[in-house]
């Protein structure tokens, strides 16, 4: 596997992998807050990337704090295409009922997934080919 080079410019922490192999980069908070039960707040990471022309950043929730804590990326993954420049921030959800959440400056609070991503080339037609599932949407094919 090669290592692909992504440019930072960052006034807070280069993002890093805990664990060798880890798909997702550690985002840090660069802000001191507080989001209260069931509120959302767009959290500074104090960084930009420069992605190679063919990537994606994807930034996910951290499962230790959807499952400790119930705090998710709401966008969930949130996209950073290649051309974007500016700040990466990332909107988080309280869905706790009860229990603000404190992020202290530096806290892990997403995971940045960097990967490559083809086009697609769109062509309108007058109806599409049939298929095994069809039209059937959300819960057609059963529970179990």
């Amino acid at each position: 596997m090669r290592d692909l080079p992504v440019l930072i410019v960052t006034s807070g922490d280069v993002p890093k992998y805990a664990q060798p192999g880890d798909a997702g980069a550690d985002l840090r908070s660069s802000q001191a807050i507080v989001i209260q039960p069931g509120e959302r707040a767009t959290v500074s990471t104090g960084m930009a990337i420069a992605l190679p022309a063919g990537y994606v950043g994807l930034v996910h929730s951290r499962s230790g704090l959807a499952a400790k804590n119930g705090i998710m990326v709401l966008n969930s993954p949130g996209t950073i295409d290649a051309g974007y420049r500016g700040e990466i921030k990332v909107t988080l959800l309280n869905t706790d009922k009860s229990q603000p959440f404190e992020i202290k400056v530096g806290d892990r609070i997403a995971q940045l997934l960097v990967q490559q991503v083809e086009q697609a080339r769109f062509i309108q037609v007058e109806f599409l080919p049939d298929s095994n599932r069809g039209d059937g949407g959300f819960g057609s094919t059963g529970v179990h």
